[in-house]
């Protein structure tokens, strides 16, 4: 046919990922995906799980960042604000929290000509919070209590469920060959 520029199959599959696959349809994805807030608790902690501890978390939103290379892969970043509450049972402790979550996807290929969006469970270190309170007995129960490690770990956990999720797994495949069976008008 004329008019027109040939490019290999491999060259093709390849612009094909790079358009398909970007940086804000992943994070539109990851958006859908975390949904705006969960809340967490109470659960108790401490010796003799004497501390309940309750959390109100607000997802802002997700930002992706595609680095092309051999694969195609995103850093992503979730923000948080969490409100964050410590009861002692003689007296509470507010804490206002703000952090991110750090995660890491592939896209990839898949047989039956699938797209899927391989994403890395969060460990702890992949989350980042600062956490401040209003009082200094506040920020001393936060040390001796261990609260920034504790949020880490239950956001860790909290993100690792929500990508096993079976609507998460559904968004995480795009069944190509359907699409375009669904599209095709033929001649």
């Amino acid at each position: 046919m004329d008019g027109f520029e040939y490019i290999t199959y491999e060259d093709w599959g390849r612009r094909f990922f790079e358009v398909a696959v970007t940086e804000e349809r992943v994070a539109s994805a990851f958006g859908a995906i975390a949904g705006d807030q969960f809340e967490m608790g109470p659960m108790g902690q401490g010796p003799g799980r004497i501390a309940r501890v309750t959390a109100k978390v607000k997802i802002r939103e997700p930002q992706a960042t595609r680095s092309l290379g051999e694969t195609i892969s995103f850093a992503i970043r979730i923000p948080l604000d969490i409100q964050l509450i410590v009861d002692l049972r003689l007296e509470k402790y507010r804490f206002t929290v703000d952090g991110e979550v750090a995660l890491r996807a592939v896209a990839r290929g898949g047989e039956g000509l699938l797209l899927i969006l391989d994403v890395a469970k969060p460990r702890p270190s992949d989350i980042s919070v600062h956490v401040s309170s209003k009082s200094i007995r506040g920020e001393v129960v936060r040390i001796i209590g261990g609260v920034d490690a504790e949020i880490r770990r239950f956001i860790a956990a909290h993100v690792s469920d929500q990508i096993d999720a079976p609507e998460a797994k559904k968004a995480q495949v795009i069944h190509v060959a359907e699409m375009i069976d669904e599209a095709w008008t033929g001649i």
